[in-house]
């Protein structure tokens, strides 16, 4: 039996995930539906989709919709997914979850309510480096994990201005000053997606930008933000800290790889840079470099991807790695553009999974919240000059709904 899915947001990043919903053997019909309506028009022509609705809330109201998997602006997430869940659908939703407290805790409430499901789309869950951490510390391989690191560094100039401007309309700068630390889930789920444990206390510190082009700059900005760079050192369930990089002026190749990570333990530690990656133990160092890296699927070139700033189609277009056990997905997917070092496959799949069989997703609302809020907490004390704030935490995700 198949479910249908309504997408919300037809720009540059759902069109890649409309094509992976329309290939699953577990999604019938899908719709799509945009502030712009000829976006959505063209996504459905592109896509050989159903057909669109005129606005969110017509999509809502029909029955022809089971699920929405929401692909709009970053803070507009939250109020959407709680819009959604409350009209009885189904929710795949973007990161992050939400940019407040409030906004993660009604959502939870939702979830408990209905008994319908949520995911956050979470790359970092299936990047390579998270799989096999995690996979190396349920063989208990680390010995005791300590300490653990999580960089999101994707510079403005490789791509993001040509992405903000498709976004956000004359009106850019003001939405290309998003708070780092509040897109926190690449390099904090990165983490805890391997790390069974959740943050308990944060200290962060910021670095106001001085490029000085209106972008960053608090009077211009919607947010009313001025950081491009923070730092921010969580302290972690049951003894240990990690530290996470959320940069956005830097000198990197981000599209070469934009998330990084770093695990230590007492027996072995695992370290990962930008083209190459290392085990290591008391004993030595092994190269672990290509179990790690995925195999593009599709050419940078591919007419699919002419919209998309050059800078960003890495993202779009890699494979899967070694590392990805590739079984459970759905031969339809064998030989289809995947993205973001191979998790797009596994994102799908995961809710698609979730729906049909009405078990909890692997980022279901519990843990995409311990992926969100330690960030959001961590802007915070960024405001503050680095002052060390205790992080909510709403607990283990429930057996079953």
């Amino acid at each position: 039996m198949t479910f249908s899915i309504g997408i919300v947001g037809a720009g540059q990043f759902s069109g890649q995930f409309a094509k992976l919903f329309r290939a699953h053997p577990g999604v019938g019909d899908i719709h799509v539906t945009d502030l712009l309506p000829e976006r959505a028009e063209q996504l459905v022509a592109a896509e050989r989709l159903t057909g669109t609705f005129p606005s969110f809330d017509a999509m809502l109201e029909s029955d022809a919709v089971d699920a929405v998997a929401v692909f709009t602006q970053r803070w507009t997430h939250g109020p959407l997914v709680l819009q959604a869940l409350r009209a009885g659908k189904h929710v795949y939703s973007a990161v992050p979850m939400a940019i407040t407290e409030d906004e993660i805790a009604a959502i939870i409430d939702a979830v408990r309510d209905t008994g319908l499901t949520y995911m956050m789309g979470e790359t970092s869950q299936y990047n390579p480096a998270t799989v096999h951490a995690r996979n190396q510390i349920a063989d208990g391989a680390f010995g005791r994990l300590f300490y653990a690191e999580g960089d999101y560094v994707h510079d403005m100039d490789l791509g993001f201005y040509d992405a903000y401007r498709y976004s956000g309309g004359d009106n850019w700068k003001a939405t290309a000053s998003y708070p780092p630390l509040l897109y926190p889930t690449h390099s904090v789920g990165g983490v805890l997606g391997a790390w069974r444990t959740h943050a308990v206390s944060v200290s962060a510190i910021g670095v106001p930008d001085e490029r000085g082009d209106g972008v960053f700059d608090k009077e211009v900005s919607q947010f009313g933000n001025d950081l491009s760079n923070a730092t921010a050192l969580f302290e972690v369930a049951g003894g240990g800290s990690f530290r996470t990089n959320e940069f956005r002026r830097v000198g990197y190749p981000s599209h070469i790889r934009e998330s990084r990570f770093r695990f230590f333990g007492t027996d072995a530690s695992m370290e990962q840079l930008a083209t190459v990656s290392f085990w290591q133990d008391k004993k030595g160092v092994r190269d672990i470099s290509e179990l790690l890296q995925p195999k593009p699927t599709l050419p940078a070139d591919d007419p699919s991807l002419q919209h998309i700033a050059p800078a960003l189609r890495d993202a779009f277009t890699s494979g899967s790695a070694p590392v990805h056990d590739r079984a459970r997905l759905p031969r339809e997917f064998d030989h289809m553009p995947n993205g973001h070092e191979g998790s797009h496959h596994f994102l799908v799949d995961d809710f698609v999974t979730a729906v049909a069989t009405r078990t909890l997703p692997s980022v279901n609302a519990w843990v995409a919240a311990r992926y969100t809020l330690p960030g959001i907490v961590a802007h915070e004390s960024a405001l503050r000059g680095g002052a060390r704030l205790d992080i909510p935490d709403f607990g283990d995700a429930p057996n079953s709904l």
